[in-house]
């Protein structure tokens, strides 16, 4: 009676343990993917206190532009204001568009291009693009690694008790596959 005592509680702190490391597991993951978000937010902010300078410096050469123009501000203004992580994904893909048609308008002016500080805006936006680029991929891997966690045997069954929901993935917008269309 004492061995099958002891092989129970045996049991019991195996089980104990491992539902600890599964958990002290899936806090790791959650964490990973809220930094991996944070570090897009940062880069976000970065090409955010970029544009008024790029926009400020295209108006003076492309005053007939007003219309793009509006649309770059109003999408800066739709990512500032997004409260979630949804509402920012959905609103900078709106602001990636009007960006790809701000450049679109400059081709068409040659002085503007030539300009100093609006290649040195334009350099350091692309650069940003690069780094928003590699850190929603980033985001997105880590996304898939925490809901695959969450979503595989054995943690599935305490997944949900314990407070994990699966987390969205930061998707291309319907049509980025295509350039903007520019008329004049």
């Amino acid at each position: 009676m004492e061995i099958v005592l002891i092989v129970i509680v045996a049991i019991i702190v195996i089980l104990v343990i491992a539902a600890i490391a599964l958990y002290n597991n899936l806090v790791k993951m959650r964490n990973m993917v809220d930094n991996a978000w944070a570090q897009i937010d940062v880069q976000l902010q970065r090409r955010l206190d970029l544009i008024p300078n790029l926009v400020e410096t295209v108006k003076g050469y492309a005053t007939h532009e007003q219309g793009t123009l509006d649309q770059v501000t109003q999408a800066r203004s739709a990512v500032m204001g997004a409260t979630s992580r949804e509402g920012k994904m959905q609103a900078d893909n709106m602001l990636t568009g009007a960006l790809k048609s701000l450049f679109a308008v400059a081709e068409a002016y040659p002085d503007l291009k030539a300009n100093v500080n609006f290649q040195q805006l334009q350099s350091e936006l692309s650069n940003t693009e690069d780094k928003i680029s590699y850190m929603r991929q980033s985001y997105n891997d880590t996304v898939m690694k925490y809901n695959t966690a969450i979503q595989t045997f054995p943690a599935v069954i305490f997944a949900g008790m314990m407070g994990f929901q699966a987390r969205d993935s930061f998707d291309a917008v319907a049509g980025a596959e295509t350039a903007p269309q520019v008329q004049f």
